[in-house]
């Protein structure tokens, strides 16, 4: 099968060993892939989590007609079509767990539609809800809104009942997007005391919750958005892994700040996120509620393009492979 493999000379389409399923795992024949920020990392030969370094696939999400199943999966059947998360998707074939697989709507939802949800639903639905404890009239602050996984979080604050919905971006054109996905206040987080306009918006209380795909950069000026017990989701490092912070003020407004990523969840609980996503937002899926836009699509030969495309960070919504 061809795929897009870490070479010491970068990202190359090369044919390799088409995978068996294991027993908990399903063979899906990929009609397209979703590039996601993480890609860029595993496509500079870095490590993502268990994943990474010459030889390694590229690709966390894909959609596409499964092909073969394990002896213990009963869930899903070859024929069936799906959507869902796992590595090595930028291929003709992926494996993944069964239970990380999600059926494609029979709403007309093509292909290219299908790959780019997986990723972005599980992100914001268990940075929001799960992790963020988000209630109905709540405040909520999307950092790094115009990606695919930001403008989906938009969606679901605004779907789940949040007063106010703030989306960040440094870019104008970006910006002026965001009403169309559920942002009430835009910001531009290059210019200086920007947490002046959020508090401002907020009657003087600030934010509830901030889900916060930048972190260093703005770490400082997130807190000073925050309401007094407010919830920061660290869910991203776009703007630095590490960085200046500031412990009293972050004392001072009682602030629960809490890390998540899927690198060191078990299996188990990547198929608890999963579910509890499913059974709170498919129904939003189906009726096409809940969707996201596709800047560009290229060819599964032209991955290195797609790649570079994301690199420029000029796309607006998802980019897509397609096989």
């Amino acid at each position: 099968m061809k795929a897009a493999v870490v070479t010491e000379n970068g990202v190359q389409v090369r044919d390799v060993a088409k995978p068996s399923p294991g027993a908990e795992q399903v063979l899906v024949r990929v009609h397209a892939a979703g590039l996601n920020r993480a890609d860029l990392q595993v496509a500079a030969g870095r490590s993502h989590g268990s994943i990474g370094g010459v030889g390694t696939i590229v690709g966390l999400e894909f959609a596409g007609e499964v092909e073969a199943v394990g002896s213990a999966v009963s869930a899903v059947k070859p024929g069936d079509r799906v959507m869902g998360s796992g590595s090595g998707c930028y291929a003709e074939y992926a494996l993944t767990d069964w239970g990380r697989v999600s059926p494609v709507p029979a709403n007309n939802m093509s292909w290219e539609q299908a790959a780019t949800l997986p990723i972005a639903l599980q992100t914001m639905h268990n940075a929001l809800l799960t992790a963020g404890r988000l209630k109905a009239g709540e405040a909520v602050m999307i950092q790094g809104a115009s990606s695919g996984v930001g403008l989906m979080g938009l969606q679901i604050a605004k779907l789940k009942g949040a007063r106010l919905v703030v989306g960040t971006s440094t870019n104008e054109g970006r910006r002026a997007r965001l009403k169309e996905f559920g942002a009430d206040l835009t910001v531009d987080t290059t210019k200086p005391d920007w947490s002046q306009e959020v508090v401002a918006a907020t009657g003087g209380r600030g934010v509830e919750l901030i889900v916060d795909q930048v972190s260093a950069s703005v770490a400082r000026e997130n807190m000073r958005s925050a309401a007094v017990l407010g919830r920061i989701v660290n869910v991203g490092r776009l703007g630095g892994a590490s960085g200046e912070f500031d412990f009293d003020l972050h004392a001072l407004k009682r602030i629960d700040y809490i890390g998540v990523t899927f690198r060191t969840r078990s299996v188990e609980e990547v198929r608890e996120i999963v579910q509890a996503m499913r059974a709170d937002l498919w129904s939003h899926v189906e009726s096409g509620e809940l969707s996201l836009p596709i800047d560009k699509t290229f060819p599964l030969d032209e991955a290195g393009k797609a790649l570079a495309h994301m690199r420029a960070n000029a796309h607006f919504g998802k980019i897509v492979l397609v096989t």
